[in-house]
């Protein structure tokens, strides 16, 4: 892949100037910032849209737990399993807003990506996106995948909303047990109010007491979860710098990414054209060809087999690419575990 060029000179480009080359299409300046303006202002708003989701969510369990309270103490025969069928509810409005945090956080991770790399990186020479930056929204684009957990988005949203609420169902559940209809003389006669039908007073208690601790051990053991990328959080190590200008634009790195890294291919065209294939993935795709020598054990007649790795949103590029030059070649695409060197992750990292 190739960002060639932002103009480097103050001067209007011509007509046939262009300042963004990409796998053969080449864009001006004006069209590249309209469609990502676009692009942008879509995204927030799709963004938006599922925060006021969240918001819904948890005035479900606001007002439910308001209610169910009311009704509890309302009359003097009332029964405290409506103050644990709220809890339970309380906890599915969690499971929602769980579920949809984590779509809130998908086309969050895209606005991100354009605010750090795209923005910013006009405001940073040379004034241009970093090549990882474009493969990974693309790639984002193409096959979307959640940026953070089920566990990480309950945890958060526990700690952040959930967790007071769940706090004062606890304690007027308490006081329901203890002080309604008339406080008790002893801790015997609260445990003999807890008693649910056949379910004696002590199982009650320390199955609720036991259910609030896993809820806490849930929010403690994911605090540290940090992939929410429309939360305000440290995103950057203290490692982390602006790259040098005079570096070029293929090494520059991505700002805000994945911790893990894209999927990686490992693409083999056998090919009787083999040097207008491999031309042709070198111009358009920019990346590294490899030719090998192989015989054809049925026909027993030479071939050439051109290697090339690849990430996943230059797969159905290469496939047209080959079938192009050549609509007889045999190609195999394979998953590579983990590829190194330049266009890839680096083969040794720098040392800190």
């Amino acid at each position: 892949m190739s960002s060639e060029g932002f103009a480097s000179d103050t001067s209007r480009p011509s007509s046939d100037e262009f300042v963004w080359t990409y796998r053969g299409y080449r864009i001006r300046p004006s069209e590249f910032v309209t469609a990502m303006v676009h692009f942008f202002r879509a995204e927030i708003q799709r963004a938006n849209v599922w925060r006021q989701r969240l918001d819904t969510t948890t005035n479900w369990a606001v007002v439910t737990t308001a209610g169910t309270l009311s009704i509890a103490f309302s009359q003097v025969d009332s029964s405290h399993a409506v103050i644990i069928l709220n809890t339970l509810l309380v906890t599915l409005f969690l499971y929602i807003e769980s579920r949809r945090y984590r779509y809130y956080e998908l086309w969050s991770y895209r606005i991100r990506l354009m605010e750090t790399d795209f923005y910013a990186a006009m405001l940073v020479p040379p004034f241009q996106p970093s090549p990882e930056w474009a493969e990974s929204l693309a790639e984002n684009l193409l096959h979307p995948r959640f940026p953070i957990s089920m566990w990480e988005a309950l945890g958060r949203r526990l700690r952040r909303n959930y967790f007071w609420i769940f706090l004062i169902t606890a304690l007027v559940w308490i006081a329901k047990l203890w002080m309604h209809p008339i406080p008790a003389a002893d801790l015997n006669v609260m445990i003999a109010r807890a008693a649910l039908g056949p379910l004696d007073g002590h199982l009650v208690i320390g199955v609720g007491v036991a259910y609030y601790l896993l809820l806490l051990i849930l929010g403690l053991l994911t605090a540290r979860l940090t992939q929410a990328t429309g939360e305000v959080l440290p995103r950057f190590g203290q490692d982390t710098r602006i790259e040098p200008v005079h570096e070029a634009a293929s090494d520059r790195r991505a700002w805000f990414v994945f911790h893990t890294h894209r999927r990686q291919f490992l693409a083999l065209v056998i090919t009787d054209k083999a040097e207008a294939v491999s031309k042709a993935i070198m111009n358009e795709l920019r990346r590294g060809v490899t030719c090998l020598h192989g015989t054809g054990m049925y026909t027993g007649a030479e071939r050439n087999i051109l290697m090339c790795a690849l990430t996943v949103t230059e797969i159905n590029h290469l496939k047209t690419v080959t079938a192009r030059e050549d609509p007889s070649a045999f190609v195999v695409i394979t998953a590579a575990q983990e590829v190194l060197g330049r266009g890839f992750l680096p083969l040794r990292k720098e040392e800190k």
